[in-house]
């Protein structure tokens, strides 16, 4: 499958491997008990030393955070947990200094009911905001049966429409088919209004340094837009934009579903998380206990990968804020197998804070800031092996959340000085997407075998082949493969590929992993056989 992007894609971004920095969770250098943007910008060579180029900042801008900072009360103004408008910039050069992108959460659907925007809105007496949100009469709340909606919460006579929880309501993007009077259309003035001021935002911080945006929701814009035509003709508005005036910056989509996002202007788009729960969580591949299938992930990545390689690229995370750790239910050895698959695929690494060491997931329940569950993988950065791990100096009762209280919880200083560490495996596993363009994220993808153990696969770029393979399961595992010219061992794992005439042999212990450049034999002579190199 040749994944060869012919459309308007920053350069940078062909080669990009992101960071995730939750920021509350991160570095605290004013003993609050939170992470704050000092932090981030003290920790910027950490995130350069792994083989990042890039950073994706949760939200920081100015909220009341009942959804951690997901209900915006001032798109352009840091809020003062995390520092000031100065910090951000500053951390923006710092960053470019070193070498690294930083994209912005962009809460683009809805805001806080805090924000003065909705403040106005709400008000009985109408004003250039009245518009500004999705508001259905009073007796809607009776009546109104396809929309979730909010009744009784101000002065004025209406309901409003909220988007997630009932604390952010829906900015009007208008209705693709408008089903009542009340419902505006697309190219209504007041629609049209929202619509500039969420570009002119959007241009406030890419003109103080910021590389781009990954949006949050970025389907749940216009309402009434079943096969989002409407909500993709504003992305694509918006990514006209940028092609114009921003051609470096980039947009990343939380829409998980890249055929039409990356269709509709976006640079990057996350696989459904369906896929990721195949792989990590619902009788998961990976497990030490096998029995699991990766066929069916592997025919849909492949089927993505035809829908979008000339448009745009996609990203298979380790996880996120909202999707559990990599760490829950696994032992170190199969996270290192874990990490040897997820950073030898195609498309952009997103690897969030903490899964370079095996931070663990928290399984305690929380419902801090409305993450609930989810915050059990926003649990504090563990940076050395100090009382509060080195991310505060504040009392643990301060702390945004708990910290791991495993005697043994990693932390970096240890890993940094470990050559067998996580830390150093992911490391050189993104020195070698460096190195070798057939791992990097514009490389082809073609499956070699995905029913039962071993996952074996195979990433072309132009003249240069490299086979990889991984064995999730604790049973040994072998596969008889067609003979290459030569072998170059790059990266392995406890795995072996023994040329034998016209074929070879694939010899897997349990929990292994194997990496080579391959040269495709010329002529029918027999394989000159491999060139060894140390293991990993």
């Amino acid at each position: 499958m040749k994944n060869t992007n012919s459309a308007k894609v920053p350069e940078w971004l062909k080669a990009a491997v992101f960071y995730q920095v939750y920021p509350q969770s991160f570095c605290d250098t004013n003993a609050d008990g939170i992470g704050d943007l000092p932090g981030v910008i003290a920790k910027l060579p950490y995130i350069r030393s792994i083989g990042c180029t890039a950073i994706w900042l949760n939200p920081v801008f100015e909220s009341p955070f009942q959804d951690a900072g997901y209900d915006v009360a001032d798109y352009r103004r840091v809020a003062a947990r995390y520092g000031t408008n100065a910090d951000l910039k500053r951390l923006f050069h710092r960053a470019h200094k070193l070498g690294l992108r930083v994209i912005l959460d962009l809460v683009a659907g809805h805001t806080s009911v805090e924000h003065p925007w909705f403040k106005a809105s709400a008000s009985p007496v109408p004003n250039k905001f009245t518009n500004r949100y999705v508001w259905a009469p009073g007796d809607a709340f009776f009546q109104e049966s396809k929309l979730n909606i909010v009744a009784g919460f101000s002065d004025r006579d209406n309901a409003y429409v909220p988007n997630y929880y009932y604390f952010q309501p829906s900015l009007n993007y208008g209705f693709a088919r408008q089903d009542q009077k009340w419902q505006l259309p697309p190219d209504h003035p007041d629609v049209l209004a929202v619509r500039e001021e969420m570009k002119d935002i959007m241009r406030f911080w890419l003109d103080r340094g910021a590389d781009g945006f990954r949006v949050d929701m970025a389907h749940s814009l216009v309402k009434n837009d079943p096969d989002k035509k409407e909500t993709s003709r504003f992305w694509r508005e918006v990514r006209g934009m940028f092609d114009a005036d921003y051609p470096e910056a980039v947009l990343v989509s939380e829409w998980f579903n890249p055929p039409v996002s990356i269709g509709a202007g976006f640079h990057v788009d996350f696989v459904p998380p369906s896929g990721f729960h195949r792989l990590f969580r619902v009788d998961p591949y990976f497990r030490k206990e096998g029995g699991g299938d990766a066929a069916g992930f592997i025919g849909q990545y492949g089927e993505l990968l035809k829908k979008t390689s000339r448009l745009g690229l996609m990203s298979l995370p380790t996880s996120n804020h909202d999707w559990c750790r990599l760490t829950l239910g696994r032992t170190p050895q199969e996270l290192r197998v874990a990490m040897a698959f997820l950073l030898t695929m195609p498309g952009v690494p997103f690897i969030y804070y903490g899964e370079e060491i095996g931070l663990a997931h928290a399984e305690v329940y929380i419902a801090k800031e409305g993450g609930y569950s989810r915050n059990g993988a926003r649990r504090p950065m563990q940076w050395d092996a100090s009382k509060n791990a080195g991310f505060s100096s504040a009392k643990a009762s301060k702390h945004y959340l708990p910290l791991d209280p495993s005697p043994d919880r990693p932390n970096v200083a240890d890993q940094d000085h470990d050559p067998a560490s996580l830390l150093n495996l992911v490391r050189k596993l993104l020195t070698l997407r460096t190195d070798h363009p057939a791992l990097g994220n514009c490389g082809g993808f073609e499956p070699v075998s995905a029913e039962g153990y071993p996952l074996v696969y195979r990433r072309r770029l132009g003249e240069e082949s490299v086979l990889v393979a991984v064995n999730p399961s604790a049973e040994p595992a072998s596969l008889r493969l067609p003979a290459v010219a030569s072998l170059t061992e790059l990266l392995t794992s406890c795995a072996a590929l023994c040329p034998s005439g016209r074929s070879s042999e694939l010899r897997m212990e349990g929990l292994s992993f194997g990496i080579w450049s391959e040269c495709r034999r010329k002529s029918k002579s027999r394989p000159d056989g491999r060139v060894k190199t140390p293991k990993e």
